[in-house]
């Protein structure tokens, strides 16, 4: 039932519990206590919104940083990487394979507030050697959902 209850609330973490356990043939109760247990073993670590902010008029600048890192003796990437994610502007820290050691998804109001932080914060870090800053300027898909509406044709077809 796990695996039937993630890959629904994947999609959809707003569907009615009601719903959900007419969906997957269990009761109300038994797929309600099955996500309180994946949430208490952190096997569901939170429920998130998908906000178009470029609607919202609201600044906001999502970046790509690679950043290439030395691990320090008896520190591994773990503790690099925990020192990076206690930021409130990094959304998100990833180990990669390739020719750098990590991926960070940031957020921030400006681009020069992006720069500043990778420059203030994220380059004095002992352990890192270099980092490559990529801005994202248009989304079209993300977690699944597409960004971009499609433009439709308005030109009217004629053949001769």
């Amino acid at each position: 039932m796990r695996e039937k209850i993630l890959a629904v609330i994947e999609k959809n973490s707003r569907i009615d519990l009601k719903d959900l356990a007419v969906l997957l043939g269990e009761s109300e109760v038994a797929v309600a206590n099955e996500i309180a247990q994946m949430e208490k073993e952190h096997i569901i670590c939170g429920y998130h919104t998908l906000i178009d902010w470029e609607k919202t008029g609201e600044e906001k600048v999502t970046a790509l940083i690679e950043v290439k890192v030395t691990p320090q003796r008896d520190m591994g990437f773990d503790k690099i990487a925990e020192r990076i994610y206690q930021y409130n502007e990094v959304e998100a820290v990833y180990l990669m394979s390739g020719s750098f050691d990590f991926t960070i998804i940031l957020e921030g109001k400006t681009m020069r507030q992006v720069a500043q932080f990778v420059s203030e914060k994220l380059s004095p870090i002992d352990s890192v050697l270099s980092t490559s800053t990529h801005f994202i300027l248009k989304k079209y898909k993300d977690h699944g959902t597409v960004m971009a509406k499609e433009d439709k044709d308005e030109r009217m077809l004629i053949s001769l």
